[in-house]
């Protein structure tokens, strides 16, 4: 397993797909674009040549689990989009539970002072961002380098 190199991660929702990166040494992450779902298959080329362009070695897709940690339809297509981009550009990927990571987005723009409408538009950049810190902090500082 590969514990370097800059990660993707993916807050998957059923209008747009937001994106967020860390540094090559998995110690900060940034908010990347948000992208406008077409379909799988578009959406799937589309973040292709963002690993691509950006040196990505790992992929993280958030699962928004239901409140008992089933999966509903969102889940299902959180999956299908991180399993298609997985086959498509041979990255390894990880699933991991995005129950509240929108909530917590929300509240740290908030806090930061963005007004409504720039919450919206970055919202989902955010949401990944938490995602992927979430992902590298259950991995350890180890993991890190």
């Amino acid at each position: 397993m590969n514990d370097s190199g800059r990660v993707l991660a993916l807050d998957v929702g059923t209008k747009t797909i937001g994106l967020a990166i860390s540094d090559p040494a998995r110690r900060m992450v940034f908010p990347l674009r948000t992208v406008a779902r077409r379909s799988v298959v578009k959406d799937t080329e589309e973040i292709a040549r963002v690993c691509l362009s950006q040196g990505i070695t790992q992929l993280v897709v958030g699962l928004p689990l239901t409140l008992d940690g089933g999966e509903a339809r969102s889940a299902h297509l959180a999956r299908q989009v991180g399993e298609a981009l997985a086959a498509r550009t041979g990255l390894p990927h990880a699933f991991v539970d995005e129950r509240f990571s929108t909530v917590e987005a929300e509240r740290r723009l908030r806090e930061a002072g963005a007004p409504a409408d720039r919450r919206k538009a970055v919202i989902d950049q955010y949401a990944a961002v938490v995602i992927l810190e979430d992902w590298i902090t259950a991995r350890g500082p180890s993991a890190a380098g």
